[in-house]
């Protein structure tokens, strides 16, 4: 039986454990985020979001996500 190997993550200062070779808009998936709403911070650098699709999430990357509210 083959173990399937997982990663430990940090979203928004909460560990959360995935499956290794996710790509970032796999995990935007898993949280049902809107993509338009949001800005996202990796390892502390901002990812412009047209290369989400690009980018593998790594065992321990630390990944922030603001929404954005409206208000007046």
């Amino acid at each position: 039986m083959k173990k399937i190997k997982k990663i430990k993550i940090k979203v928004n200062g909460k560990v959360k454990y995935l499956m290794k070779d996710y790509q970032l808009s796999d995990l935007l998936k898993i949280l049902k985020i809107p993509l338009k709403k949001v800005a996202i911070e990796l390892n502390e650098e901002i990812i412009d979001k047209k290369n989400i699709n690009k980018i593998k999430i790594k065992k321990n990357d630390k990944i922030e996500i603001v929404h954005f509210i409206g208000g007046g």
